[in-house]
């Protein structure tokens, strides 16, 4: 038969604790200056004839937003703003890539994003230059970031969230046949 007595002096959090613990301070922070503000979001166009996608053109998010865009309206156009979506710079050129479709205006709605990924992963997409740039994008932005129980910062900046870049793509393009029997009725 043996005893233990423990003493515990300190304690932290180890691991992935760190990082949630850096999120929800950044987090808290973007909240009180008002980013993550309803009244801030903008209305999603009900006909984009052109969507943006941030991504990286390597990645099956790209590959998967565009078929399901085709598959809804083959008439949408697509324009692929290339960027990393992990490790160094990847924030960076994610701005760039916002940056860039805002100035040129080349398209009516944005999808910001990637697939899944561990939370290390997906950091670029919470960092706060990118909600910022989000946050600041006067063209309407879906955030994209990981599957469905991924979360990142930009989630919450964005005008509209989802949970997959596939369910992205079905919230940003009306299925173009269903539109059409629209019109026919209200023509008759």
């Amino acid at each position: 038969r043996g005893n233990y007595q423990l003493i515990i002096n300190r304690m932290e959090m180890a691991g992935i604790g760190d990082v949630l613990v850096m999120l929800e301070m950044r987090k808290q922070k973007l909240l009180q200056e008002g980013l993550f503000n309803q009244e801030h979001k903008k209305t999603l166009p009900f006909y984009p004839k052109t969507i943006g996608v941030v991504t990286s053109p390597t990645g099956a998010a790209f590959r998967d937003i565009c078929q399901t865009t085709m598959n809804r309206n083959p008439h949408t156009k697509i324009i692929l703003f290339p960027c990393l979506v992990q490790g160094d710079g990847a924030a960076q050129t994610i701005c760039r890539m916002i940056q860039i479709a805002n100035f040129y205006k080349m398209c009516d709605v944005l999808i910001v994003g990637r697939g899944g990924g561990s939370q290390e992963d997906l950091l670029p997409f919470s960092e706060e230059n990118v909600v910022r740039e989000v946050y600041n994008s006067e063209i309407p932005v879906i955030s994209a970031v990981g599957h469905e129980i991924d979360w990142s910062l930009c989630d919450f900046a964005a005008d509209r969230r989802a949970a997959t870049p596939t369910q992205a793509a079905e919230i940003a393009v009306p299925v173009y046949g269903e539109m059409m029997q629209r019109i026919n009725w209200y023509k008759n």
